[in-house]
């Protein structure tokens, strides 16, 4: 069995989960794809995951209103056992690289962090990722009767619905006490499409000139395409747009069909975040920026003048 851990938000199901069923499917790995949906009140969650998954394992409890990576950790780990999964796959969310490396340990499995591909290997499970600063792919092997596994979010194609809908079983738990009690959660919100669920994204770099700017072109542009916005590093350092919004190696890492980035020079830990975007639209001033190797269509020019004019065209 192959075993996946659903990411889910206010009752709808993570783009990250089909990312991770597509990795299930990808890795020739034999046995069903079981969807494992832990929280409470999950009932349209499991429903969902159920068009993609071969199986899906409900644990519809109070115990697990709240994240708490100590019960989560647990709560997997006691499904892999009594399922025997040989492979455990995860989502490289911040949530998720906090509780799979309890996980492998809970079951003396080997971990294979961050992975951009997945595929059998003979009795291995092989995978892909980057390092140093992602200038360097490297690929990392791990071999055994259980291994832990976590998808860096963006590196797959969204799963498409099977064939028929999966069972659905519901599941009881032996959970523990959590030793951190969780007495408040804030959640930003706002009425733009997430990052992670966005098909076309605006971003913003250093080049936009000033948080006003900012908010007047790439927030504007953004909003007459129906966009989600994303920023630079040096944007978020500088102050101008909160982390959430950040793409790139020590960001979010996105892939959807467009990708329009305005004054965004193109470094490498930048592009390593969007660079398997479907379509990459960049519009910057300097010509020689590394941006335009990547970019589907470049225009070399001011966005003052460039963005205005986009926007309007977009509202007609």
């Amino acid at each position: 069995m192959i075993l996946i851990v659903a990411e889910h938000t206010a009752g709808k199901l993570g783009k990250a989960t089909l990312e991770m069923v597509s990795a299930a499917r990808d890795s020739g790995r034999e046995g069903p794809i079981t969807v494992l949906v832990l929280g409470q009140n999950v009932a349209s969650v499991a429903t969902e995951a159920a068009a993609v998954a071969d199986q899906v394992l409900v644990a519809d409890l109070p115990g697990l209103a709240t994240y708490n990576a100590e019960t989560w950790a647990a709560a997997a780990a006691q499904i892999a056992q009594e399922g025997e999964a040989h492979t455990i796959i995860m989502g490289g969310s911040r949530s998720g690289r906090e509780y799979a490396p309890r996980v492998a340990v809970k079951l003396d499995a080997p971990y294979l962090e961050d992975v951009t591909s997945l595929k059998g290997n003979g009795a291995a499970l092989q995978g892909q990722r980057y390092t140093y600063l992602a200038r360097v792919t490297e690929t990392v092997e791990a071999e055994g009767p259980v291994v832990v596994v976590t998808v860096k979010p963006g590196s797959f194609a969204a799963a498409a619905p099977a064939g028929a809908a999966g069972e659905q079983y519901d599941v009881e738990l032996n959970l523990p006490a959590p030793r951190v009690e969780i007495t408040g959660k804030s959640v930003e919100k706002s009425s733009r499409v997430a990052l992670a669920e966005a098909d076309l994204i605006v971003t913003g770099g250093r080049g936009v000139g000033s948080p006003e700017n900012f908010t007047k072109y790439v927030e504007g542009l953004a909003d007459a395409l129906g966009a989600g916005v994303g920023a630079t590093r040096a944007v978020v350092d500088a102050g101008w747009r909160p982390y959430a919004e950040q793409v790139g190696q020590t960001g979010k890492t996105v892939q959807p069909g467009a990708y329009i980035a305005l004054g965004v020079s193109g470094a490498v830990q930048h592009l390593s975040g969007m660079g398997k975007s479907k379509n990459i639209i960049a519009i910057n001033k300097d010509a020689e920026a590394p941006i335009f190797k990547v970019a589907d269509y470049g225009i070399v020019g001011d966005i003052n003048e460039i963005v205005p004019a986009l926007i309007e065209a977009s509202k007609k």
